[in-house]
């Protein structure tokens, strides 16, 4: 899936969760002061700024199918490679890197076994694989109260759970099909305050993805009962929402 939207509309939808999670991921990932680190579709850059916080921007490459995207990052962190590309497609000769991550990202790409193995290609020998994505098959997805909502609103709907990945078990499956080796299968968790549901929902409307994208697609009238179901479906505010991915490292053999 593409996403065409601003840098700073992705940032308010899924930043807020995508930033405490980026360095449970270069954690799983064991990155190492000295190390070449590629981030594969970077989005915003959450997993970027956490790349760069470890290694240096001159140690850190990113690439992302959207320009806004790519944009938004090489302002940012200027010494950063940032290139537009797709994961099944990466601009990199063989071996350059020493860990390649994504994080939530497999479940969008068009050919996630040939994603990662593009991955483990620009990546050296016994270098590092790691890859995360919200566990949407079992509810635990920080969208998931936006979806339980939406299939009260609208059965016939179908949510991100049957997406590359979402499922347990599934994203090892995908390091395994796409030849990576000796494969470590995790959980990372992160919690978000939210101060009001407003704060919650009006991301929601900025169109990212494809919780954004069914909520644009509403009318007005529509899209106030989704709002007040979803009003119904979480806590009283504040409240806090937690996502839980399943995380893999694998290693290029």
């Amino acid at each position: 899936m593409s996403f065409a939207v601003a840098a700073d509309a992705y940032d308010r939808f899924m930043g807020r969760y995508s930033r405490p999670l980026a360095p449970h991921l270069a954690d799983l990932a064991g990155i190492e002061p000295g190390w070449h680190a590629l981030d594969v579709g970077c989005g915003a850059g959450a997993l970027t700024t956490e790349l760069v916080r470890r290694l240096g921007s001159a140690s850190v490459a990113a690439v992302d199918p959207s320009p806004s995207f790519v944009a938004a990052v090489g302002e940012r962190f200027p010494a950063v490679d940032v290139r537009q590309a797709q994961a099944e497609h990466l601009p990199f000769t063989p071996g350059t890197f020493d860990a390649a991550l994504a994080q939530l990202v497999v479940h969008f790409m068009a050919d996630p076994v040939a994603g990662l193995g593009e991955m483990a290609r620009v990546t050296r020998r016994g270098g590092v694989v790691a890859a995360c994505v919200w566990d949407h098959a079992g509810g635990g997805s920080p969208l998931s109260a936006f979806w339980e909502a939406v299939r009260r609103f609208d059965p016939t709907i179908e949510d991100e759970a049957d997406r590359a990945g979402a499922r347990e078990g599934h994203l090892g499956e995908l390091f395994s099909k796409a030849g990576l080796a000796g494969l470590e299968e995790t959980v990372l968790s992160v919690t978000v305050d939210h101060p009001t549901f407003e704060e919650w929902w009006e991301p929601f409307e900025l169109g990212v993805g494809p919780s954004g994208a069914y909520t644009a697609g509403l009318d007005e009238t529509r899209r106030i009962a989704l709002r007040e179901l979803c009003r119904e479906t979480l806590p009283p505010a504040p409240f806090s929402v937690t996502g839980r991915a399943w995380a893999v490292r694998g290693a290029v053999p």
